[in-house]
């Protein structure tokens, strides 16, 4: 009779307690539902520990953001720096409250310090224009190249990165202000404005091979226009040796002429070292003949490693093949 009976109390016990479970994931239920139609999961975003707005999408958000702040607008901001990034809290809200993910967006960029990315054209290193992009700077690099400007090698350009943004010249203009007209050689054997010489006359210094290697491409008419120098084809970081005693009166990029040592070894006379990987000297800086003052590279207009070498007299190019193998001076 005891075993029946706390057998029936255990039975009854067991009953009572799943109707309450029944009845209490019921009620969770109709809670749940009532939540699904009225609310929604929302972050709340903050920064500084100031609210801004509200989101659905975080990842989205933040990627928006991280990207802008990293690579800038693809135009004239190179990027954003911030001190603080925004938080995000996850929470329920009403489904009639909307997100206003733009507004955080321009929040938060607006909270950093922008960099503005431009290129600055220089004429012998020396600031004179700013235009906004890379392809302004070629254009008026290789139109001064076209229109044979003296001063085509000295006219090169550098991209900048500055908290403020500055004024910036059409290319017309930048092309305008900065030709000079080339000046009249005076040489009855050739054209008036043409910089290059079939002479052989002694230069009155003697001058060693720069590098070892073969001729790629000789002085003199070719099918795309005057070549003023001869290319030496050898392998990428060979040194290049000065010619001859002398100052460098240049070195640095120089257009399509890339890296480029420029040797004065006489009032009259100079010799021009193009297309460089690497340069060891310095403007200003007297070298002896045979001194290590650059490396064979393929900078610039270059479809291969090589060195591009010039000798001028009086800004007149000469045959350097003449001076270099014919074992004459």
């Amino acid at each position: 009779m005891t075993i029946t009976s706390n057998l029936k109390n255990a039975v009854i016990y067991l009953r009572t307690w799943i109707k309450l479970i029944i009845i209490l994931l019921a009620g969770l239920a109709i809670i749940g539902f009532i939540v699904f139609v009225v609310y929604k999961p929302m972050y709340s975003v903050s920064l500084n520990g100031k609210f801004i707005g509200y989101t659905e999408d975080k990842i989205k958000l933040q990627k928006k953001i991280n990207n802008y702040l990293t690579s800038g607008d693809s135009k004239t901001v190179a990027f954003v720096e911030v001190d603080n990034y925004p938080e995000f809290d996850l929470c329920l809200l009403k489904k009639g409250l909307v997100a206003n993910d733009d507004e955080i967006f321009k929040t938060v960029v607006g909270s950093g310090v922008p960099y503005y990315k431009y290129y600055s054209i220089l004429d012998k290193g020396e600031e004179k224009y700013y235009v906004s992009s890379f392809e302004e700077a070629e254009n008026i690099v290789q139109t001064l190249k076209d229109k044979k400007s003296q001063n085509q090698n000295d006219i090169t350009y550098v991209p900048k990165y500055e908290t403020t943004l500055k004024e910036f010249t059409d290319k017309d203009t930048v092309v305008s202000k900065l030709y000079i007209e080339m000046p009249l050689v005076k040489n009855t054997n050739v054209s008036t404005k043409k910089v290059i010489s079939n002479s052989s006359s002694s230069l009155g210094i003697s001058l060693i091979r720069p590098v070892s290697g073969a001729i790629s491409s000789r002085f003199g008419s070719r099918s795309r226009g005057l070549h003023t120098g001869l290319d030496i084809a050898t392998s990428k970081g060979t040194p290049i040796k000065a010619a001859s005693a002398g100052t460098v009166v240049r070195a640095r990029y120089t257009g399509s002429y890339g890296y480029m040592v420029v040797i004065a070894h006489t009032e009259n006379v100079q010799t021009f070292y193009a297309h460089c990987s690497k340069i060891y000297v310095t403007e200003g800086q007297n070298v002896a003949q045979g001194d290590i003052i650059a490396a064979v590279g393929s900078t610039g207009n270059s479809t291969g490693p090589h060195l591009h070498l010039e000798i001028r007299v009086n800004g007149e190019a000469r045959d350097p093949q003449y001076y270099l193998y014919n074992n004459t001076n």
